[in-house]
């Protein structure tokens, strides 16, 4: 099965089946068909790619309904720590984080569903990350929760005192502090 669960509802791992012989490898990095054989139906309309350096962190992100995004989130080059927050009102993981390191090596994904605040620090010289996302870009239905939130306890991977962080991200509020309308669907 390509998919793990992560024990928070409805985020998933995604681990494409990978051929490699002596010439270098070949996999299907999304197949609407090998999600859509497992329940899990997107209808992915935006790809988004961004390449950085060591210790740079974005996020963490998220988008209003009806701007809410899905996102397909991989590593083409270096690695990463993906971390995300799920912000859905009634869920059983309200406020629990969940990081993993994704790299152009394991070439693991993870799933992101609506309803989860997202982000990631460059944990290698350089990265460069690539999601699908199931909605378009809204700038005025941005919000985030500040990457240092003690209530979280992220371990990003870098000494946070080294990081990148853009003056967007410096002044986003703590979870307890932020404005949502995302409502948990079991």
């Amino acid at each position: 099965m390509p998919f793990q669960q992560t024990g928070i509802p409805d985020l998933l791992i995604y681990e494409p089946k990978v051929f490699g012989d002596h010439r270098g490898y070949f996999f299907e990095s999304y197949n609407a068909n090998t999600f859509s054989a497992e329940g899990i139906e997107y209808k992915f309309v935006q790809d988004n790619q961004a390449r950085s350096t060591y210790g740079v962190l974005r996020g963490l992100h998220y988008q209003l309904e009806p701007y809410a995004q899905t996102k397909l989130v991989r590593v083409l080059e270096g690695s990463i720590i993906d971390a995300v927050v799920d912000i859905r009102k009634g869920s059983p993981t309200y406020g629990k984080s969940f990081a993993i390191e994704l790299s152009a090596s394991n070439k693991l994904q993870l799933l992101v569903p609506k309803g989860f605040a997202h982000g990631y620090a460059v944990i290698s010289e350089t990265a460069e990350v690539m999601y699908k996302c199931d909605n378009f870009y809204h700038k005025g239905s941005e919000g985030g929760i500040i990457y240092n939130d003690p209530a979280l306890g992220i371990d990003w991977g870098i000494n946070l005192n080294d990081a990148v962080v853009s003056d967007k991200d410096l002044i986003l509020p703590t979870l307890a502090d932020i404005q949502h309308n995302f409502i948990f669907n079991s």
